[in-house]
């Protein structure tokens, strides 16, 4: 990776009119994925038991030769919501993607399958796209998604994680269904020519073409709705209501950061040191972290598991009851739950960790700090004191309860 060229540190891009030092501004953490060993075995977990919801699937059967196909174990992956987003988590089969692509064995603790930071408008994607090349960054692929419509570019960080840019993912509404894949006239394996046609001139070209618009994917909810959330009936006792933040083991945290922080464009908000260890807090938005940065030597140190540098993906519920109950519930369902030392999650006060069936872990938690126009967080030492041993029943409000990127619409 090269030095970033003088016109970008100078400010040397317009951006919707606004001169930015990048052809890009990440707006939030998007979605997120991982390679699995069986993804249907993961989706008993994360469908069943946290809640969210199928949009479609991926069979990469047609991508190997038809004898080949029998050695390469499951060959159908899964896009999943926990709102309107097409698809805010996904599970792919590890064993197929990684003889599908080069980089994967390259890089064998990476089991995450993307972090995707959202942007703007289209032509951020795409000068973006031209910012990455002249930087020298190796990119994954580019061109526009399908399932899930999202245009888009895949840079790698230093550490060999898959990092999407993208812009205008898919949104399912009341009725459940996903776009039908006829809808997608075209594949695009690169960036398009702008400007493009619109969204809307797409559907309508479709529908010309007679495309059938019931004829996508529509979840079934595999359990009964039996708890009252909120005055809600659910068939669990909490509601995922926004995905993130992403915690990776980092071999050499300066090269990251300088990715993240430089190329990416995201904010610093904190560092701390723990038992020795330097840790970065990154924010995408005014979340007090959408990314944290954390040395590999801390891994075994906290027990955590060594075959991939994924310390956790986050998981927001609606406020800390649905945390309490959340936690409950996965464990009468023989989930793992682990609780580590709150000075690695600044910004967040309780917290927890489910283990999946690939040990990788979920954190879950209900409130984040949120950072203003100052970029500054609040001080550690105002923070609450957390006792993992001795969660209280309730907790009193901060000024940032209920506070952040809200879910829209309703729990169900």
């Amino acid at each position: 990776m090269t030095s970033i060229p003088p016109s970008a540190s100078a400010g040397g891009y317009l951006v919707g009119g606004v001169r930015l030092p990048r052809p890009f501004r990440i707006r939030r953490l998007g979605h997120f994925g991982v390679n699995v060993a069986d993804p249907e075995v993961t989706r008993g977990f994360y469908e069943r038991l946290m809640g969210f919801r199928i949009s479609d699937k991926l069979d990469l059967t047609a991508r190997f030769k038809p004898e080949d196909v029998p050695s390469m174990g499951p060959m159908v992956g899964y896009f999943t919501r926990h709102g309107t987003d097409h698809h805010s988590f996904v599970f792919f089969p590890r064993k197929a993607l990684s003889a599908n692509y080069k980089h994967a064995s390259e890089f064998p603790e990476v089991t995450t399958n993307q972090i995707t930071w959202q942007v703007g408008s289209l032509r951020e994607v795409v000068e973006g796209l031209e910012y990455f090349r002249k930087l020298g960054l190796r990119i994954h692929r580019a061109g526009r998604d399908s399932p899930g419509s999202n245009w888009h570019t895949y840079p790698f960080d230093p550490d060999g994680h898959v990092n999407e840019v993208y812009y205008g993912i898919e949104q399912i509404g009341w009725d459940g269904l996903s776009k039908p894949m006829a809808m997608h006239e075209f594949r695009y394996t690169e960036a398009p020519g702008l400007p493009h046609r619109s969204e809307y001139a797409e559907v309508v070209a479709g529908h010309a073409r007679g495309v059938d618009p019931n004829a996508g994917w529509r979840q079934v909810e595999p359990l009964a709705e039996t708890y009252d959330v909120g005055g809600v009936l659910l068939a669990r006792p909490f509601k995922v209501v926004r995905v993130g933040p992403v915690r990776l083991f980092i071999k050499d945290l300066d090269r990251a950061l300088a990715f993240y922080r430089d190329v990416l464009g995201l904010s610093v908000t904190e560092e701390i040191t723990w038992n020795g260890h330097r840790c970065v807090f990154l924010r995408a938005n005014t979340e007090h972290h959408s990314l944290a940065l954390y040395p590999t030597a801390l891994r075994a140190e906290l027990g955590l598991n060594p075959d991939t540098t994924l310390f956790s993906f986050g998981m927001q519920v609606a406020d800390y009851a649905q945390l309490k109950g959340a936690l409950g519930f996965l464990g009468e369902h023989g989930v793992a739950i682990r609780k580590l030392p709150p000075e690695l999650f600044p910004g967040i006060d309780y917290s927890a960790f489910a283990c999946d069936p690939d040990g990788h872990l979920v954190q879950l938690y209900y409130a984040m700090e949120q950072v203003g126009w100052d970029g500054r967080p609040r001080p550690a030492g105002l923070r609450p004191v957390i006792d993992n041993a001795n969660w209280p029943d309730t907790v009193e409000a901060l000024p940032e309860t209920f506070i952040g990127e809200p879910f829209l619409g309703p729990w169900n």
